[in-house]
């Protein structure tokens, strides 16, 4: 259970960088260095959860 809600969460802080990414795109002053360090937060995230997520499913 413990790692089902740790995955949930991930799972929100990603989505949330998604939308902190668009809305930085969209922004006409944006900073290409701090959008590519946000990327690159959210692919840590999407590899965690995906190991994560696999880990679980081999214990099963």
């Amino acid at each position: 259970m413990a790692l089902e809600s740790h995955v949930a969460e991930l799972t929100r802080r990603h989505e949330e960088l998604e939308k902190r990414i668009e809305r930085e795109l969209l922004s006409p002053g944006s900073d290409d260095l701090h959008i590519t360090e946000l990327k690159r937060r959210k692919l840590r995230l999407k590899d965690e959860i995906e190991k994560l997520t696999l880990a679980s499913q081999e214990a099963a």
